[in-house]
């Protein structure tokens, strides 16, 4: 519980400073900040989420209720924690800490920093009503909250009470502030000057409420949306407002008939300050209320009666079905269709509406790409997601379609010159010429494949992806399984930048360590030197290794038996954050300049955890599977390891699994086996590669299974009476399927499961409401065809069908609000080997979904799983509750 483990680090955009939060499974998360430029480091107790000025020398995080304050509170005690900020500065060591904290950031200058606060409780139920009667009652979305705006230079501070936006521009020089206080009927937008942390009225107003506020990236607009006060901020119909600071006028924008504002709307002005980006409705959306009974009449009139029914209408032509309908409410609720201002003509232009609802802004000038999955929504049932892509000219709102029912996953590129877009399709890479409307089908006769070569799913294969454009537009990167290439625009010309070396050495190059912006695509220059990152498929091991833009062939930097992750990369230096890890060294993190990763700096030690503990070591097998293909897996040995002794084994697994070779055991309690607990209890993990058959998932999946675990037998590891298996989800079908089918398994533990498949096709996924029907027709359950099509297919792929061959005891576990595989598949399979006379014991944890999320659960399975597998494989007592059950119980519920 007490392992730490680090998250989310973060570099200062200079590249001087890192901060990371450090986080047990179970417990307070500290803060730790390290000076990369000078041999300073602070740690910073009960903080989590960490931000970081531009400078590196400040740096905010989140405070938390302490874990012990929080445990022991009443649940009504619990709903009035809120979170905290301490502020750390790295030059001084000092911290400053702030309570009641709703959010906080700097600005992108790095030389301020913005609180908001919560907003004021509720006043209190004893006040004098008369008195509370006097003040308007204000609406929780009209409601202002306190503004502190820092300078972090010499710690002044400006207080702005009311606030309900803000916006800061990225050159540092002003924040914009809406006040709006409701009481006062004074409406604001304020115009902060941070040079000299003064501020200024620019407009107000009595009965308008300002929505939402921007500032352009030259200091010279200031935009905002406002509506009428006496409006309910549901259906508040807004308009749009632009201020010009140097002529210090107001411009409104004209109302248009088709489209109008809404409380939802957000401003975004362009990098060079020439467009205003703005999202529009065709209507405001009306709050609907149920009709109530005022009056005797009312309780016989069948409008008043049938209006308050509880009622969904299910539709056989409806767009999306119910559950996944309600599920997108809010979020359709809250869409606005993207529209743009062009400052120098004051032109609106309506890029989205509701058949093309989606648009991408990445800061190019002409075009921008969109795309609509609306005439694929009813498809999504059984189909999967499509979409088709468009360009959307700026200037004229006019849509050029160019790629029809594209897999959703299969996203184009638009080139940084707005000449081209690049896509893949059934297994090419094309390029789209804006302007001659003309595709090139740019792997034309070539013999390397661009499709996932592993893709054993009942539909087409994906790409491996696009690397970066170059800067102008001359060529794009791609990918193959091994190699990076490089497509030039104007001969259509292809070469590899890695020279062959990946898929001659089975080595997967790809592009990392670029700096990325937010709103902004990555592009690169000409001549760029690129970091890349390498996975060895032999080896299982990575690499970092140099190449150049333009040029053919690859310098290896570092390479070896280990794991390797980039993880972050300062934006305006060639530093960046990686972590490197095995099976027994802890992943802490290395900070280096991009061409020389092998000269990284260790800038944390929390492999000091798990030194002087026995940790077991991890190696690759390899074995040849039923049908003859060979097949990899990792063996973790136990602890104190002997050779010739005989182990119980674990296997756990879901589909490719020996790319974790190298990977440190996740050091948490969860649906899985702990690795690191297991080997040190004189268990061997064995962690199989499964390659599937369409149409046979089950058999292909227990052909793996089967062969891999003899190879552990034959290698005289594995005790062949004491063999276990656990999954969860799609590994929890598997170890459900496979004990049907074979007894090399004396004991078997299945999370969510899904046991019956011709009942789970036509259910729903509850956590996005979409029906189960694509994931077996199209999907991972990998039938292929629908269930009236094929029904044989789905019956002999359920487990349900042959409990009567099942001679392995079996721990079934969901929760019983599982929002992926419905539950009911867990009481199927219950139930079925119940009636079978099976050994089987059912855990439902209560108000859980499909991965646990309360400790407590996570605890008792961790331990009751252990507790099973040490009586079935090590033929320890079983616990009471294996052999007797556990009786229903109600607790005292907390007053």
């Amino acid at each position: 519980m007490k392992f730490e483990s680090l998250d989310k680090p973060v570099i200062s955009a200079l590249g001087n400073t890192f901060a990371v939060e450090v986080a047990p499974d179970r417990g307070d998360s500290h803060g730790l900040v390290k000076k990369l430029d000078a041999d300073k480091s602070f740690s910073v107790s009960g903080a989590s989420k960490p931000q970081i000025s531009r400078d590196g020398r400040f740096v905010a995080f989140k405070l938390d209720t302490p874990l012990f304050e929080y445990e022991k509170a009443s649940d009504k005690a619990r709903k009035k924690f809120k979170s905290g900020l301490v502020l750390l500065d790295t030059q001084t060591g000092n911290e400053t800490r702030y309570e009641r904290v709703e959010s906080f950031a700097f600005n992108q200058a790095g030389t301020h920093l913005a609180i908001w606060y919560e907003a004021d409780e509720a006043k209190s139920k004893d006040k004098d009503k008369a008195t509370e009667s006097d003040e308007p009652n204000v609406d929780k979305y009209d409601k202002g909250r306190t503004l502190v705006i820092i300078s972090l230079a010499n710690n002044s501070s400006e207080t702005f009470e009311q606030v309900t936006a803000y916006h800061f521009d990225k050159r540092g020089a002003y924040a914009v502030v809406a006040k709006n206080d409701v009481s006062a009927k004074a409406h604001q937008i304020l115009l902060h000057k941070l040079a000299d942390n003064s501020s200024s009225v620019i407009q107000g107003y009595i009965d308008q409420q300002i929505g939402a506020v921007s500032v352009s990236e030259d200091g010279q607009y200031v935009a905002y949306t406002y509506g009428a006060v006496a409006d309910a901020p549901y259906g508040r119909e807004y308009r749009l407002a632009l201020y010009d600071l140097g002529k210090q006028t107001l411009n409104k924008t004209q109302a248009s008939k088709d489209w109008t504002l809404n409380r939802y709307t957000e401003l975004n002005f362009s990098d060079d300050s020439q467009r205003l980006f703005f999202g529009r409705v065709p209507q405001v959306s009306q709050q609907l209320s149920l009709p109530k009974v005022s009056s005797q009449a009312d309780l016989f009139d069948e409008t008043v009666i049938t209006g308050q029914r509880q009622l969904r209408v299910w539709h056989g032509d409806d767009p999306r079905i119910k559950p996944n309908e309600i599920k997108q409410y809010n979020k359709e609720l809250k869409r606005t269709y993207l529209a743009v201002l062009h400052l120098n003509s004051r032109q609106v232009v309506q890029l989205a509406d509701l058949e093309v609802p989606d648009v991408e802004v990445q800061q190019q000038q002409r075009f921008v790409l969109a795309s609509s999955d609306v005439p694929y929504l009813k498809m999504i049932t059984w189909a999967g997601f499509y979409r088709d892509y468009y360009l959307i000219d700026i200037n004229t709102g006019r849509k050029i379609p160019f790629l029809v029912q594209q897999p959703s996953g299969e996203k184009p590129t638009l080139s940084p010159n707005e000449r081209f877009v690049a896509y893949y399709q059934q297994g090419d890479i094309y390029l789209y010429q804006i302007a001659q409307d003309t595709r090139i089908k740019l792997t034309k006769d070539f013999k390397t494949p661009f499709a996932d070569e592993d893709h054993d799913y009942p539909s087409t294969a994906p790409s491996y992806g696009f690397g970066p454009w170059l800067e102008d537009g001359s060529a794009i990167l791609a990918y193959d399984k091994y190699d990076i290439w490089q497509f030039n625009t104007d001969s259509f010309n292809a070469f590899r930048i890695t020279a062959s070396q990946g898929r001659k050495q089975q080595i997967q190059f790809r592009v990392t360590g670029l700096a990325e912006h937010k709103d902004k695509a990555t592009w690169v220059s000409n001549d760029q030197n690129l970091l890349l990152h390498g996975y060895n498929e032999k080896s299982k091991g990575d690499g970092f290794y140099q190449a150049q833009v333009g040029v053919s062939g690859v310098k290896t930097l570092m390479e070896g038996d280990y794991k390797l992750k980039s993880l972050v990369r300062a934006e305006e230096s060639d530093k960046f954050l990686f972590s490197k890890e095995r099976y027994d060294l802890y992943p802490d993190l290395y900070s280096a300049k991009l061409d020389a990763p092998q000269k990284a700096l260790r800038q944390t030690d929390l492999d000091a955890q798990k030194r002087g503990l026995d940790w077991g070591d991890a190696e690759l097998v390899h074995w040849t599977n039923g049908d003859g293909k060979p097949l990899d897996g990792v063996l973790i040995k136990p602890t104190n390891y002997k050779a010739g002794e005989r182990y119980p084994v674990l296997v756990y697994f879901y589909r490719f699994m020996s790319d974790r070779l190298h990977a440190f055991p996740q050091m948490k309690l969860n649906h899985r086996p702990n690795f690191a607990w297991y080997a040190d209890n004189g268990y061997a993990i064995f962690l199989p590669d499964i390659r599937f058959e369409v149409g046979y998932p089950g058999a292909t999946s227990v052909q793996a299974l089967t062969s891999g675990v003899q190879k552990l037998i034959d290698m005289g590891i594995a005790d062949p009476d004491a063999v276990g298996i656990q999954g969860h989800s799609w590994g929890g079908y598997q170890t459900a399927f496979a004990v049907t089918q074979t007894h090399i398994f004396k004991a078997a533990v299945t999370g969510a499961p899904v046991s019956n498949m011709t009942s789970a096709y036509s259910g729903i996924r509850h956590g996005s409401g979409l029906a189960r029907q694509f994931q077996y027709e199209t999907g991972q359950s990998r039938i292929g065809e629908s269930l009236f099509s094929a029904p044989q297919k789905y019956i002999e792929n359920s487990p349900i069908f042959y409990v009567e061959r099942i001679q392995t005891p079996m721990m079934i576990m969901f929760g019983d609000k599982d929002d992926a595989v419905p539950w009911e598949q867990g009481i199927e399979l219950y139930l079925a080997m119940r009636r079978a006379g099976k050994d089987v014991v059912f855990l439902q944890y209560e108000d859980e979904p499909h991965h646990l999320k309360k400790y407590p659960n996570k605890v008792d399975y961790s331990l009751r799983m252990m507790d099973y597998f040490e009586h079935y494989l090590k033929g320890k007592p079983a616990p009471s509750w294996l052999t007797q059950g556990e009786a229903y119980t109600e607790y005292k519920k907390e007053d």
